[in-house]
C-alpha cells in the first residue's frame, strides 16, 4: 500500500514538473505601432523583417519592421525601432514636401486612429470625427490654452494630404516632420482602441388566475409566462493621448473610460485635455 502511494505521489510530481515546463515558458512580445502586442517566439530578425510564431503553432509569419515600435524578449532584453530609419519610404515623401511657414505657439490636432483592436480596421470618419472633436474642445476653451492658438482643420487636413499622410499612416511619420509639415510648434497625437462585447439578459413575465379548491388545501393556477431576451453592446475603449512642443513629447496619458458605451470615448478625451499641462484654469 506504501509503495502504491509513493508511485502515485512521483506520477503526480512529474506532471506537474512537465506541465510547469509546458506552459511556463517565457515568450518574446512585439509591440507594434498601432499598440497591438503580439506574445510569440522570435524565431529570425533581419533590417527588415521579423520572424516570429505564435505559442502551440510552428508556423513562421513575417512582419515588416516598419510596423514594430519595440521589442521585449524573453531573456528581459529589449529593442526599439526608430521610425526615422525604418520607414525610409515615408520620410521620402515627407522631404519631397515643402515646409510650411512656421507660426510659433499654435497647435495642430492630427487625425486619430480608431481602430477595433481585434480586427485591426480602422474607421475614417470615426478617425476625422475624433480629430474634430478635439479640435472643438480647444476651440471651446481658448482661454485656458492662451497663448496657444489652435490651427484650422482645413489647413491641417490639406497640408497633410499634399505629403501623403492621413489617419492610416499618421503614426508612422516623426512628430519633427509633422510640425515642418504643418507650420506649428505644438501638435496633439491622440489614438482610439476598442473592442466590442456583448451581454444578453433575459426577464420573464408571469400572469395567471388562481383557484382555490373546496377544501381549502389545494390551490391551483393557470399561468402565462412570457420571457423577453435584451442583448446588449458594449464597447471596451482605450485612449491614447499626447502633446508634443518642439517635437518634444511634454505630456503623455492612456486612459480606459469607466463606463462601456458606445461615446465613451470622448469622456476620456476631455478628462485628459484638461489635465494637460497646456490646459490652465481659470
Amino acid at each position: 500500500m506504501k509503495i502504491n502511494k509513493v508511485i502515485a505521489v512521483l506520477v503526480l510530481l512529474l506532471v506537474s514538473v512537465f506541465s510547469f515546463a509546458q506552459g511556463g515558458k517565457k515568450l518574446d512580445k512585439i509591440i507594434k505601432r498601432d499598440y497591438q502586442i503580439i506574445e510569440c517566439t522570435i524565431a529570425k530578425m533581419s533590417d527588415k523583417t521579423v520572424e516570429y510564431s505564435l505559442p502551440g503553432e510552428t508556423l513562421q509569419i513575417s512582419l515588416d519592421v516598419s510596423q514594430i515600435a519595440r521589442i521585449d524578449f524573453a531573456s528581459g532584453r529589449s529593442q526599439t525601432f526608430d521610425v526615422s530609419t525604418s520607414n525610409t519610404s515615408s520620410n521620402n515623401s515627407v522631404q519631397n514636401v515643402a515646409s510650411a511657414d512656421m507660426k510659433p505657439n499654435t497647435i495642430a490636432v492630427l487625425p486619430i486612429p480608431y481602430v477595433n483592436a481585434d480586427t485591426q480596421e480602422s474607421s475614417e470618419d470615426m478617425a476625422k470625427f475624433a480629430q474634430n472633436d478635439i479640435y472643438n474642445k480647444l476651440i471651446d476653451k481658448s482661454a485656458n490654452i492662451f497663448p496657444l492658438t489652435v490651427q484650422d482643420l482645413r489647413t491641417t487636413n490639406s497640408l497633410l494630404h499634399k505629403a501623403g499622410i492621413d489617419h492610416t499612416n499618421i503614426d508612422e511619420t516623426p512628430i519633427e516632420d509633422l510640425e515642418k509639415i504643418l507650420g506649428v510648434d505644438n501638435v496633439v497625437a491622440a489614438k482610439v482602441s476598442y473592442t466590442i462585447g456583448s451581454g444578453t439578459t433575459a426577464t420573464t413575465y408571469n400572469s395567471g388566475n388562481a383557484k382555490v379548491s373546496d377544501n381549502n388545501k389545494k390551490v391551483k393556477t393557470n399561468d402565462i409566462s412570457t420571457t423577453t431576451a435584451n442583448t446588449q453592446v458594449y464597447y471596451y475603449y482605450t485612449v491614447y493621448f499626447d502633446m508634443y512642443k518642439n517635437a518634444t513629447k511634454i505630456y503623455s496619458q492612456t486612459r480606459k473610460p469607466f463606463l462601456a458605451v458606445k461615446d465613451s470615448w470622448m469622456d476620456s478625451i476631455t478628462y485628459l485635455l484638461k489635465r494637460s499641462p497646456i490646459y490652465v484654469k481659470k
